[in-house]
């Protein structure tokens, strides 16, 4: 269901000022939680390679899952804004310097032979993404660049949506706050919650939804 951009920017600045509401020790808090949450699952504990956002600001942290995939012998690549609705990912390693970009974002430098194609990995990779909203069938509402809308639809791996209880929602179909190209996550972890496609290779339980697991 399309929605107004006016609409769409608005509840972006709701979610906005939720978030930082929240203030810095609950942050910590709650990602740290997450990030346990996260390492527990299968998908997590059988993935060779681990695409990670570098958190910025108050978004859901990454730190510790980017240490916890080093410490499990995991290569981790981080993205790199290369044009509009595009990433390039690039292999990270434990004191690489990283660079600031005009969004704020750290970015892993533009090196060759550290090169990640998303396309060219196996169904076991995972992805972090990134989010100011999550609903209960997967669906994400972004920051409007479209990045990971893009990135996802070419990714085959296994999405992990990183999302607080507080910006997780029932419905964002409902909330008018979904388009044509939104793309939804394989799971999104929050610090209370685990909801999953029932569609993995091997899944006991197929089918078309999200559901708590």
């Amino acid at each position: 269901m399309a929605t107004a951009p006016l609409d769409k920017k608005r509840l972006r600045t709701q979610l906005l000022a939720l978030r930082r509401g929240l203030g810095p020790r609950v942050r910590a808090d709650v990602d740290a939680r997450i990030a346990t949450a996260v390492a527990a699952t299968e998908q997590w504990r059988e993935a060779p390679v681990v695409l990670a956002y570098l958190s910025v600001g108050d978004e859901v942290d990454t730190r510790e899952l980017v240490r916890l995939a080093w410490d499990a012998g995991k290569m981790v690549a981080a993205p790199r804004v290369t044009g509009p609705r595009s990433l390039a990912w690039y292999r990270v390693e434990a004191g690489d310097e990283l660079h600031v970009n005009a969004m704020g974002i750290e970015e892993p430098a533009a090196r060759g032979e550290r090169r990640v194609e998303p396309a060219r990995l196996d169904g076991r990779a995972a992805a972090l993404v990134p989010g100011l909203a999550f609903d209960e069938a997967g669906y994400r509402l972004g920051y409007g660049g479209g990045f990971y809308d893009a990135f996802l639809n070419r990714f085959r791996g296994v999405s992990i949506g990183l999302c607080r209880d507080a910006a997780l929602v029932p419905s964002l179909a409902d909330m008018g706050a979904l388009e044509a190209h939104d793309r939804a996550v394989g799971i999104v972890v929050t610090e209370s919650r685990l909801l999953r496609k029932r569609s993995w290779p091997g899944s006991a339980n197929r089918g078309s939804g999200v559901g708590q697991g």
